[in-house]
């Protein structure tokens, strides 16, 4: 998985785990929805685990479930557990510093980029995770296991 699908993945997970209710879910289902393999969808659990927005269960009925209610939980939250520093590709960028415009635009860039990444958290920090499960309950069919223990059909 590359670096920049960790933060879309992990919501991926965490919606699937709001809209399978209060069920411990095991890694093998939730690599399923996203289609990819359970062990990277364990490492990533492991970062959201080490955040207190997941927790697991261990067992037979083991796996894991969101550790608060999906009001709680703001996209900001999920993009700090799984991306504790972006930076936009700056760390990759090497620029001719010869050249007057590569020895200058790595500070500019960090200038724009600052202020982009500003306004992107504010409005992460808007969003929750049941805003997102509300848009997507309104899109997804199949039985699910609510917070207060009863079987709803979606």
């Amino acid at each position: 998985m590359t670096h920049n699908s960790r933060f879309a993945v992990s919501l991926h997970i965490l919606a699937y785990l709001a809209f399978r209710g209060v069920a411990a879910v095991p890694s093998a289902e939730i690599a399923s929805s996203v289609s990819t393999n359970p062990v990277v969808i364990r490492r990533l659990l492991s970062a959201l685990v080490k955040a207190g927005l997941v927790r697991t269960q261990k067992g037979a009925a083991g796996g894991f479930s969101l550790a608060t209610a999906p009001r709680e939980i703001s996209l900001l939250e999920v993009y700090r557990a799984v991306e504790p520093e972006p930076n936009h590709g700056l760390s990759h960028f090497a620029p001719n510093q010869k050249c007057p415009v590569g020895a200058k635009i790595q500070e500019v860039l960090t200038g724009v980029f600052a202020k982009a990444q500003a306004a992107m958290e504010a409005e992460l920090d808007r969003v929750t995770l049941a805003d997102l499960e509300a848009k997507l309950h309104s899109v997804c069919t199949g039985a699910r296991e609510t917070r207060e223990g009863l079987k709803t059909k979606d």
